[in-house]
């Protein structure tokens, strides 16, 4: 099979519902990270119903991943994710009925060889009011789909982070098994899971889901400069440009400029930046 841009133009869904329970805003918590040290006041909140619940903010880029692009016809083994955009209208609630949105704005064909770029957007709102909720803007890269045809182009230019040294940093260690976990969220992709799968991709060995770093990277601004306070958060935006792998520190550089924090996330052991051009925006 291959991508077919007509048909991956019109794909997509309207008013498809999508609920979640504490249950679900609870697993996702530990599926990222929160609570890793159980004796952590400021995390029980995300993770134990009777202190919370709090919803870490990135769920709403979770929820909107777009499942019906799975079978498009490209090779989903190879599919790495670009940049995540996330928009945040309300503080996610602890649990929801909600109605999503979802389609392809853009498909664009880089040649044969050098693969293809996807961007997709999907809003979510609540079902019992209609009000919206989120706006998740994610660009995937299909590195074994070129030359199907479609037409050329490239990503937006992506935030630019200001010229000084970091005001914060923040390390956080990813888990030997947080890959295993996350996935259960939703995303079966076999490359952040099978060995043979990952190394068939070329990588040394299963890497985990951009998604868990994503989320990582906002835990980090959490609790770095947030008080844990996951009503702030009202933008987060980040390009993808190196895997990260379960076992990983994760260290978090962050500029706080009013109400605008600029990050980057780097493994330093092995000299990598793994996310750059991060833009959070808080509620002022």
């Amino acid at each position: 099979m291959t991508l077919i841009y007509d048909e991956l133009m019109a794909s997509g869904y309207s008013d498809v519902p999508c609920d979640y329970s504490e249950k679900d805003a609870l697993f996702y918590a530990l599926a990222v990270g929160f609570g890793s040290d159980p004796l952590d006041e400021q995390e029980l909140p995300y993770v134990l119903e009777s202190r919370g619940p709090h919803t870490v903010p990135t769920m709403g880029a979770m929820l909107g991943y777009p499942e019906y692009l799975v079978s498009c016809g490209w090779d989903y083994n190879k599919v790495l994710h670009g940049e995540q955009k996330l928009e945040l209208y309300r503080p996610m609630p602890a649990a929801a009925e909600l109605l999503l949105n979802s389609s392809v704005v853009s498909a664009h064909d880089r040649g044969a060889g050098r693969g293809a770029v996807l961007r997709v957007v999907t809003e979510g709102r609540l079902k019992r009011d209609d009000a919206a909720l989120f706006r998740a803007d994610s660009t995937l890269i299909a590195r074994g789909d070129g030359g199907f045809g479609g037409p050329s182009g490239s990503l937006p230019s992506p935030h630019r982070l200001p010229h000084r040294d970091a005001d914060l940093s923040c390390d956080i260690q990813i888990e030997p098994d947080q890959a295993l976990l996350y996935r259960l969220c939703g995303d079966h992709n076999p490359l952040h899971a099978d060995p043979v799968t990952a190394r068939a991709a070329g990588f040394q060995a299963p890497i985990l889901h951009g998604l868990c770093s994503y989320a990582v990277a906002c835990r980090a601004i959490l609790k770095t400069i947030c008080d844990y306070d996951f009503t702030l958060i009202r933008e987060f935006d980040v390009r993808f440009s190196a895997p990260v792998y379960p076992g990983d520190i994760l260290t978090t550089e962050m500029w706080q400029d009013r109400n605008v924090v600029s990050f980057r996330c780097s493994v330093i052991s092995r000299n990598v930046v793994v996310l750059k051009n991060g833009k959070c925006v808080l509620a002022t």
